[in-house]
């Protein structure tokens, strides 16, 4: 079989955290006969796997390199930190990153947040993954901060979260390739961006009717005035109940009157 006559599909990759259902579910209504494969990969490896071709499109975590890739800012999440349920911050409705000053902070190698200054004091090591840090958190090694979506993706019964309001924020955003910006690629856009499936867009425009058929057209559609003729330069009758003298107008210095006998 060859390429041209290879059955379409469309891959679409997606970091941790990110919840694409709603989206595929809709793919699937309108294009049931085009199978959708998700593809997960890590925030911090999304970007090269779209580069290469592993998948068609994903939803990544800005910032990231957007030299050759298109991307579309789709939302801004809350940053919380992770804390065990008895810990003194649990206390509080939300917190600020100066409020974990004394506490150890974990920063694991795949984190998703871009601090210009990490809050809290620094762990000996750095965890391998959010999912690691976790664990440290539960076990009572230290506390993590992250998107919330993160921090609900890693839930344990004994663990809790809260807004830290001066963190960073994690963005998601639909990326891809732009030069490889396919048909198939446009119509997920147009699925995320909440377009229906009677939009116009990639359609050609209705082309306009040439002007004489738009007058004869019209033509037809007009009738005559009650008791007029159908054949005059307007539609205007000459009867119809209409005084005749009314409106009429006679040419200078005639009189009017009865005829003569």
């Amino acid at each position: 079989m060859t390429d041209s006559q290879a059955t379409p599909s469309f891959r679409l990759a997606y970091v941790p955290g990110v919840t694409p259902t709603k989206w595929v579910r809709i793919w699937h209504e309108r294009l049931p006969d085009i199978p959708l494969t998700l593809v997960p990969m890590s925030a911090a490896s999304a970007a090269d796997a779209l580069r290469a071709g592993e998948a068609d499109a994903g939803f990544v975590r800005l910032p990231i390199d957007r030299t050759d890739l298109s991307a579309i800012p789709l939302y801004t999440e809350t940053t919380v930190v992770v804390i065990p349920k008895d810990h003194l911050v649990a206390a509080a409705e939300e917190v600020s990153a100066e409020d974990l000053a004394d506490d150890i902070v974990l920063h694991p190698l795949d984190e998703t947040l871009d601090w210009q200054e990490r809050p809290g004091r620094p762990a000996d090591d750095r965890p391998a993954t959010t999912a690691d840090a976790v664990e440290l958190v539960a076990a009572g090694v230290g506390l993590l901060v992250v998107p919330q979506s993160l921090a609900r993706l890693h839930h344990r019964k004994d663990l809790t979260y809260r807004q830290v309001r001066d963190a960073p924020e994690s963005r998601v955003a639909l990326s891809w390739p732009e030069e490889a910006t396919t048909d198939l690629v446009e119509e997920f856009i147009g699925i995320v961006r909440g377009r229906t499936v009677n939009s116009t867009r990639g359609r050609p425009p209705t082309p306009p009717r040439p002007k004489a058929e738009r007058s004869d057209s019209a033509g037809t559609r007009r009738k005559p005035a009650k008791g007029g003729t159908a054949g005059g330069t307007t539609g205007r009758a000459t009867g119809g109940g209409r005084n005749p003298r009314k409106g009429s107008s006679a040419p200078k210095g005639t009189k009017r009157g009865k005829p003569r006998r």
